[in-house]
Formats: C-alpha cells, structure tokens, sequence
C-alpha cells in the first residue's frame, strides 16, 4: 500500500509543459487503479491553469483527467493568483487552503505521503 501526493506545478506553455502534465496525470492514474494504494492529485501554482483545459471535453487529455478528477484538488489562492478561480469553481473541482491560502504539504509529509511535483 502507497500513498502518494502528485503535485502539478506546471504551467500550460511549451511543450515541455504538456509533458509534465501528463506524465502527472499518469502516474496519478496508476496510483488509483492500485489496489491500496492512496492518491491525491494537486494543480498548484501555475499548474491550476490546467483545470479550464482539462475540463474542455475538446481537449487531447480530458479522458485522462476523467480517469482521476475525483482525486483532484486546487490550491485556492493559486487559482485566483492565475486567473482561473471562476473556472475551477464552475468546475466544481475541489479548493485547499490549508496553509495561508495554499495546500499543506507539510500534513500530507504527516500522513506518510510520498511527494511527486510534474
């Protein structure tokens, strides 16, 4: 049994970007379809910029969001720091503020979660 934080900190430019989005979002997928084991899945910083994308059904990597938007979450203030509060809210996809406005990745340390940043 894991237990794994995958934290997407990058932002839509480049193709470089795309990349590390991805592989996020995969490496989320495996940790969900492993029996046991425990994800959750956080757009950080300029990763919250994904979650318009994302939820666009016209976008190459909305099946594989799918496969784990319930796992999903948002840092809070990041999401209105870039612009994209309103389409995370519309989206329904869960805010964190447990730490000054952001994600406590310290509780998550706490909760014997590994830490995995795309």
């Amino acid at each position: 049994m894991s237990k794994a934080a995958v934290i997407i900190v990058a932002g839509t430019d480049g193709h470089a970007n795309v990349g590390r989005l991805v592989n996020g979002l995969e490496t989320a997928k495996e940790f969900a379809e492993t029996d046991g084991d425990e994800v959750e899945l956080i757009f950080d910083g300029a990763g919250t910029q994904w979650i318009p994308k994302l939820e666009d059904e016209d976008s190459d990597y909305h099946e594989l969001y799918q496969t784990v938007r319930d796992d999903a979450s948002v840092c809070d203030f990041c999401s209105g720091a870039f612009g994209v509060e309103d389409a995370v809210a519309d989206a329904g996809v869960v805010t964190l503020d447990d730490h000054d406005g952001h994600p406590s990745i310290r509780s998550l340390v706490e909760d014997d979660y590994e830490i995995i940043t795309f």
